[in-house]
């Protein structure tokens, strides 16, 4: 019988070592995503256009001073890297780890980013600080607007979507449940786009997609949703951050009305705690036609 109760507690603490194992692999082993995204809209100088897309980092460290992050970017050689927002937390008393990681990856690439509800939910003198250090270092934050991105004479639009913080529709809060962002908002917001251009959409939360695909996005890059924090095996993520179970768009690849949909799972964990079977995520989407 001692042998036995012996045996039971040898095999518990080897699955409890195994789980922290997974958990830490989890948390902080980086995993590259190839996505592909074709059209006939995309120009023949674009074919092959490499995008880098980051999200969600939440201030959070792969080895000192990011250097290991670092280094699966430069691996990638993209050409352009785009940051969808949560690159920062709320609670940041100052932004050292990503300002110090940006500043090392603007020295090699053109970089966007556009804000999302961490920075938003900074205060305006914060956000400001934020800010104005990303411009000085190079990197364009778009701000509700468009750039047009050019190669030779061909060329692509890049729009920067931000939103309120009310369209995140917290289940369970009263004030937002009912709140819809559709076609009349995101018109006010960035107006008409040209449909015979190739059009790409940076906006953090993809909760919309039906709406930004409708508007004319042809390719969304967004994060946010963390892939779910604990994603179950063969069904997805597990929870969102508006507190819905299983969200319709936690994580990977999506058709959404013709369209392509990308949610990045994120580099950070946020105010979620940790990540299971859910590696910090690079996505690489390169186009072509």
């Amino acid at each position: 019988m001692k042998v036995r109760r012996k045996n039971i507690l040898i095999i518990m603490f080897l699955l409890v070592i195994i789980a922290i194992a997974k958990i830490y692999f989890d948390n902080n082993f980086l995993e590259v995503l190839q996505y592909s995204a074709a059209s006939n809209k995309i120009p023949p100088l674009f074919k092959g256009f490499k995008i880098l897309q980051i999200s969600d980092l939440h201030s959070k460290e792969f080895g000192n001073y990011n250097k290991r992050l670092v280094k699966k970017i430069t691996g990638e050689n993209p050409d352009i890297v785009v940051m969808t927002g949560d690159m920062v937390n709320s609670r940041d008393t100052d932004f050292e780890v990503f300002i110090n990681f940006a500043r090392q990856i603007s020295k090699s690439y053109d970089i966007y980013y556009i804000v999302g509800n961490h920075e938003q939910n900074l205060s305006d003198d914060k956000r400001k600080i934020l800010i104005d250090n990303l411009n000085e270092i190079g990197i364009r934050v778009l701000d509700n607007e468009k750039v047009m991105i050019t190669r030779g004479t061909d060329s692509i639009n890049l729009y920067g979507l931000w939103f309120n913080l009310r369209y995140y529709k917290d289940l369970n809060n009263e004030y937002t449940k009912d709140v819809f962002f559709g076609a009349d908002q995101i018109q006010s917001i960035l107006g008409n786009l040209d449909t015979d251009s190739y059009n790409i959409l940076l906006t953090h939360n993809p909760l919309y997609a039906d709406t930004y695909s409708d508007w004319g996005a042809d390719l969304i890059l967004s994060g946010h949703m963390h892939g779910g924090m604990i994603r179950v095996p063969f069904i997805g993520g597990l929870l969102s951050p508006e507190r819905e179970f299983f969200p319709k768009y936690d994580a990977g690849k999506y058709q959404v009305n013709g369209k392509i949909l990308i949610v990045n799972r994120g580099l950070g964990n946020g105010d979620f705690g940790i990540r299971v079977f859910n590696r910090p995520e690079i996505s690489v989407i390169t186009l072509s036609n």
